[in-house]
């Protein structure tokens, strides 16, 4: 297994929320509010200083849907269907197969929430399917961007926000009826993030429904066919822990998903185009952003750590 350190990133690049004791990127980022613990998996603020001439390019990978407030800095994201540019925007990000290019040019904040699988249906959303890969500003949702942001003042604090953000997704709830998501897929994510190198088969008899249910909805409310979600998941993990946002104690445990080092390798390489060594070697902070919260929800979910406790990545190597 690649035991490489992962390198810190460029200097020029300052997040405001810290950095771990291994030099990696922080966000500001939490769950959610109980009451919209069905349907929001995430809440996350990242605030960077670049110089006003600098850009930054990088990569997203998400396994859920996200939305996307950008308040300051121009960036621009090649989606399935192209480059696409923007400064001020509110955008819905679908769930992505591999990583999404992305750059940004200037300072920036960026305010997001992930949303959980089966919430986009509970909530009469846009079918997921139909954006994987690609993005959808929310005024072609029925949400004019500008009258998304205004609830987002610039002075604001990343709590402020993050209950903006709620109050948005509580009238959203209370307009479609509080419908929560489909037993199946809160099941399933669980078993994504517990054992993913589990068959499908499995994880049907882990849900009680035979195969061809947990097929149809998965690609529901995942956009993806459940072998793939599963797939994607454990190269997540590893690549969390190659970018040190992983919980080390899990080291070992995530190199046994893999039968030995060639299919780690070509299976990594598939979904990230590059080797677990070359992926290692390079900084990548908005990538880096991104698997840390994604990693912060996972153990949080799997009631590995409380809600607001250290992570294993915050913590020095003993």
């Amino acid at each position: 297994m690649v035991q490489k350190k992962a390198p810190a990133f460029n200097p020029l690049i300052v997040p405001e929320f810290g950095v771990t004791p291994a030099g990696q990127p922080m966000s500001y980022n939490r769950g959610p509010s109980r009451d919209l613990a069905p349907w929001i998996g995430r809440i996350y603020i990242s605030k960077v200083v670049l110089p006003p001439d600098y850009t930054l390019e990088c990569s997203q990978f998400n396994d859920i849907a996200c939305l996307r407030l950008q308040l300051a800095g121009r960036w621009a994201a090649k989606t399935a269907n192209g480059w696409e540019e923007a400064e001020r925007s509110a955008c819905l990000f679908g769930p992505q197969t591999h990583p999404m290019p992305v750059r940004v040019s200037g300072s920036f904040t960026n305010i997001g929430v992930a949303i959980r699988p089966g919430a986009s249906t509970a909530l009469k959303g846009v079918p997921l399917g139909e954006i994987v890969n690609r993005l959808v500003r929310t005024g072609d949702l029925g949400l004019p961007e500008d009258e998304l942001l205004a609830r987002f003042a610039p002075e604001g604090t990343p709590e402020d926000w993050a209950r903006a953000l709620e109050d948005l997704f509580r009238e959203r709830v209370e307009e479609t009826g509080g419908a929560v998501p489909d037993p199946i897929s809160v099941q399933f994510e669980q078993l994504a993030y517990r054992t993913p190198s589990m068959t499908v088969a499995q994880a049907a008899r882990d849900c009680g429904v035979d195969r061809r249910r947990l097929e149809r909805v998965i690609l529901r409310d995942y956009g993806l066919p459940p072998k793939q979600v599963l797939r994607r998941a454990r190269a997540l993990d590893m690549a969390s822990h190659l970018r040190g946002v992983g919980d080390r104690s899990e080291a070992e445990a995530i190199m046994l998903r893999y039968y030995d080092e060639s299919h780690l390798i070509h299976e990594f390489a598939d979904l990230f185009g590059v080797s677990p060594g070359q992926f290692a070697a390079t900084a990548q902070p908005l990538l880096t952003l991104s698997l840390e919260a994604r990693q912060a929800r996972r153990l949080e979910d799997l009631k590995r750590i409380a809600p607001g406790d250290a992570r294993p990545w915050q913590k020095a190597p003993a």
